[in-house]
């Protein structure tokens, strides 16, 4: 049953949540710590858009579901809580700059960002390296049966 969930899962999402997980939280981390160097620059280009905080927020909520998502569906695989653990230390990361401890926020949310992004690292690579293992195993078993 295990080998079938990850070959369905590698087939459906070959590892796109985590890719797209690492995407979110890179792209978060840059957000927030280049945006206080542009932000006087962003009205001339028309992008002040990107200085509100409903955009941080949205990028926050996504990141949270894409993370929420992918470790999910991996954890049955590879049933380790470190992918998560550093998933939550990443949020945490992030809630503490900019909701408590704002003087902080330019350095804890890119830190967050990133801490986030190595979570799904971590996730992709135990759910690849078990799923490698699992097929590896299933095949030994047919070769030998």
């Amino acid at each position: 049953m295990l080998h079938y969930l990850c070959a369905m899962s590698i087939r459906i999402e070959k590892g796109v949540l985590d890719k797209l997980g690492i995407l979110a939280s890179v792209a978060c981390a840059v957000h927030c710590a280049v945006l206080p160097l542009v932000i006087t620059v962003l009205p001339l280009i028309g992008l002040e858009f990107l200085a509100n905080e409903w955009i941080e927020i949205g990028m926050i909520c996504l990141a949270i579901g894409i993370g929420a998502w992918s470790l999910v569906g991996a954890y049955s695989s590879h049933k380790s809580f470190v992918p998560l653990t550093t998933l939550l230390l990443g949020f945490a990361l992030i809630g503490v700059g900019h909701f408590w401890i704002e003087d902080w926020e330019p350095v804890l949310i890119p830190f967050g960002g990133l801490t986030i992004a190595a979570g799904h690292y971590i996730n992709w690579k135990l759910h690849r390296l078990n799923c490698s293992a699992t097929s590896s195993i299933k095949q030994n078993q047919t070769d030998q049966g």
